[in-house]
């Protein structure tokens, strides 16, 4: 877990600011209901939702808030990194529910590779960059991808369930 926290002093002048990818679990969510305005919904969102018997799909949960369950074979490393994204205008929390997922990961700022340009439409950059570490997450366990952080997704053997929710900057 990497966490950067800013402070403004002055008269009842306080501002956290995380810019940095998250990696815990479920039960420790909470903690980041203050990162953004819209994470408290987000959570609230997974805690009432049967995420073993959602279907996949796409919608939306209030404003500023999509989800997208998936629930697919996971991918090589190679498939994977052919896609290694970030976001400018959404946070993503990736929640695996079920499997064994390994993310790629490496700051924005080291990557220097664009793979095509800015997908505005999409709201996704791809580079051909490596990444710097991989970790795993697994049954209830989350991260949160912050625009700085270009990651890639979906590595591992077997099906992998997960959602992924889509948090307007």
């Amino acid at each position: 877990m990497a966490i950067n926290i800013q402070f403004s002093l002055s008269i009842c002048n306080f501002q956290l600011s995380i810019d940095k990818m998250i990696v815990d679990t479920l039960k420790n969510a909470s903690k980041y209901y203050s990162a953004h305005p819209l994470f408290a919904k987000a959570f609230e969102y997974i805690s009432q939702t049967d995420l073993a018997n959602a279907a996949d799909g796409k919608g939306d949960i209030a404003d500023g808030l999509k989800f997208i369950f998936s629930n697919s074979p996971g991918k090589t490393k190679e498939a994977s990194l052919a896609k290694f994204e970030c976001h400018n205008k959404n946070i993503d929390i990736q929640l695996c529910i079920s499997g064994e997922e390994s993310i790629g990961w490496k700051p924005r700022e080291k990557c220097v590779t664009p793979n095509g340009d800015y997908n505005t439409e999409k709201d996704v950059q791809f580079y051909n960059d490596a990444p710097d570490t991989f970790f795993q997450l697994t049954n209830g366990q989350f991260a949160i991808f912050f625009p700085e952080d270009v990651h890639a997704p979906m590595i591992g053997e077997g099906t992998i369930k997960k959602l992924v929710i889509k948090v307007k900057i």
